[in-house]
């Protein structure tokens, strides 16, 4: 005997829709804040020089460890220097950096991902076990390495994270591009004769940009962790300049003489690693569900 149908109406399906609405509805409020709160950090890193009250390197000998108030509303570090242009001055570098990584972690990555699933056989399988060999040891580790051979400046610092980084971004590349390469469209450029350029640029970089937009938004989150990671063992920007991380750096050793010396830069941090990692998380999901079929 032939089991009932499920039916397509009723008060299940109802509440299932309205769950399904309540949660676009949450996906989307939880993206609008995360944006805004990305896009008011980016904006004052930006506007530093018109918003900043101080020269974020004038010393005031007289006010060491000054408390939040009016005219610093960040208070003043060992120097007397203002946290409040401090940080959004700091946050220029900080930034540049992570997205100047980011970046180049994504143009080596891709290129890398690609090549791989293009390639296939022996080329593919050396690549992804070099991008593994790497991947296996931690990133600050081969950092630490790179930074005390090449330097600590800001370009040279995003050329490194951004080749740390480049790893993780090459299994994404390969990936997605394996999934594009077994689909029809694909496989009917390939019968026409497209020369390779033609699939990558035309093809490949077209139907990828959805998870490639989603890993450079992780990738800056990465690369912003790993730069304040090199800045907090004295690896990073040199002073009298300071990213985040090297505020981070120089407040640890005043701890208990200033708690807003630390606590201004790494809540900058948090909040920029968070809203980051919460945009690619809703980018992946509306990503996956446009790809529905």
């Amino acid at each position: 005997m032939a089991s009932p149908a499920t039916p397509l109406t009723g008060p299940g399906t109802a509440l299932r829709v309205g769950h399904a609405v309540a949660g676009g509805a949450r996906g989307r409020t939880t993206f609008l804040v995360a944006a805004t709160v990305l896009a008011l950090i980016v904006l004052s890193a930006l506007l530093a020089p018109v918003i900043d009250r101080y020269d974020p390197l004038a010393q005031d000998a007289a006010r060491p460890f000054g408390a939040i108030g009016g005219s610093h509303p960040f208070g003043t570090d060992d120097l007397g220097r203002d946290l409040f242009s401090r940080v959004v001055h700091g946050g220029r570098i900080s930034l540049g950096i992570a997205a100047g990584a980011a970046l180049v972690a994504l143009v080596i990555g891709t290129a890398w991902g690609f090549a791989a699933a293009l390639r296939g056989g022996w080329p593919d399988e050396l690549l992804m076990r070099f991008a593994d060999s790497v991947m296996a040891v931690p990133q600050i580790l081969f950092g630490l390495v790179c930074v005390s051979a090449l330097g600590p400046s800001p370009a040279g610092l995003a050329v490194i994270i951004g080749a740390l980084v480049a790893p993780t971004t090459a299994r994404m590349a390969r990936s997605v591009a394996l999934t594009e390469i077994s689909r029809d469209y694909f496989t009917a450029a390939v019968a026409y004769g497209c020369s390779r350029r033609r699939l990558v640029l035309r093809e490949l970089l077209p139907n990828t940009a959805g998870p490639v937009a989603v890993q450079f938004a992780i990738n800056v989150a990465n690369a912003m962790l790993l730069e304040a990671s090199l800045s907090f063992v004295g690896l990073g920007v040199r002073p009298p300049d300071a990213s985040w991380g090297t505020l981070l750096q120089q407040g640890y050793g005043f701890l208990y003489q200033s708690t807003p010396y630390i606590l201004f830069p790494g809540l900058a941090i948090l909040l920029t690693v968070g809203a980051l990692n919460v945009i690619a998380d809703q980018l992946g999901g509306r990503s996956d569900r446009g790809r529905v079929r």
